[in-house]
């Protein structure tokens, strides 16, 4: 297991060379980090600063030195905030890391749970509703169901019952100069909320589907005539090996996530991953978007790696081969 996880490791160093120099060079095609500085018409300072971020070079020669940078921490600064990008990206990530952890740890759990139920009562009424269920989560936009989840539980209440605050809140991840657990709780609810339901209605239908497929296997239908209990046959046998593909789509949509959260930290005011994206891509800031992007493809390196690692410990066979 030592060698496959070495193995595994070694291999994504390439690729994120690899995709951080098809990213630079994608970012030098489309933005122009000097824009600004052309629109004020001095040469001297656009000729210092061409030498100084080495734009008279070639691309390959300028992604060196724009890694050698990264490596030693030195990210550059913003051109909207004029601060160093790297705390900038940082402040931005914590917040992101987590909504993305409880909205995943909470849809991994309600997935789950639904998938086992659909499959084993298959074509039931629960099995029927839940299906529609998902369907209308998964056809429902995002910033909809977030706008509704505040109408219902943070406006209507509050002024339905005079509150002088709402139950819930839905701007940012804590109030001002609050640290405790309750008001934690209180920011987080409905932003998880939002992002978790289009999270479960994917992936119960394909846990429910994965489920299935285990159900009807030989091992399954052996291990029933040989008469193992029912329970013993489900989590024992069905789930285990349903668990596998499911581990994969949840790595690949967690990679997703870490970049993927505008919509959500837009309506609930969260200063994270996507938010910054949104903020950095509107005023054309190069500067923070590459490093951003980079962080992004690192993220869905680790996911697939963690993936990988997790279908080898679900099945023996991976490691082998």
């Amino acid at each position: 297991m030592i060698t496959f996880i070495t193995r595994r490791v070694l291999y994504s160093i390439p690729v994120i060379l690899v995709a951080s120099f098809v990213l630079f060079w994608a970012v030098r095609a489309t933005f122009d980090p000097l824009a600004k500085l052309r629109l004020a018409q001095d040469p001297t300072a656009l000729a210092r600063e061409v030498e100084r971020l080495g734009l008279d070079r070639s691309v390959p020669e300028q992604y060196f030195l724009w890694l050698r940078s990264m490596v030693v921490g030195d990210w550059g600064l913003s051109t909207r905030t004029g601060t160093p990008v790297l705390p900038l990206i940082g402040e931005a990530l914590w917040p992101t890391l987590q909504l993305a952890f409880w909205g995943l740890l909470i849809a991994i759990l309600i997935a789950g749970g639904i998938s086992v139920y659909s499959a084993v009562r298959q074509y039931s009424l629960g099995d029927n509703l839940l299906t529609g269920a998902s369907y209308l989560g998964i056809a429902m936009p995002a910033f909809w169901f977030g706008l509704i989840l505040i109408q219902t539980f943070a406006v209507w209440p509050k002024e339905a019952f005079g509150l002088s605050e709402p139950p819930l809140y839905f701007i940012g991840l804590n109030s001002p100069g609050q640290t405790g657990v309750l008001d934690y709780i209180r920011h987080l609810i409905l932003p998880v909320a939002a992002l978790m339901i289009a999270l479960i209605a994917s992936w119960s239908r394909f846990g429910r589907a994965a489920m299935l497929d285990a159900l009807s296997s030989d091992y399954v239908r052996t291990a029933r005539a040989k008469g193992v209990p029912r329970r013993q046959v489900i989590w024992r046998h069905a789930v285990r090996n349903s668990l596998a593909p499911f581990v994969t789509v949840v790595a690949l949509d967690a990679a997703i996530l870490i970049g993927g959260l505008v919509v959500t930290e837009q309506i609930f005011a969260i200063p994270g991953m996507g938010r910054l994206f949104l903020q950095s891509l509107v005023a054309g800031d190069v500067f923070v978007l590459l490093p951003w992007m980079i962080v992004v493809a690192v993220a869905v390196v680790i996911c697939n790696l963690i993936a990988d690692i997790a279908y080898a410990v679900l099945d023996p066979r991976v490691r082998l081969s």
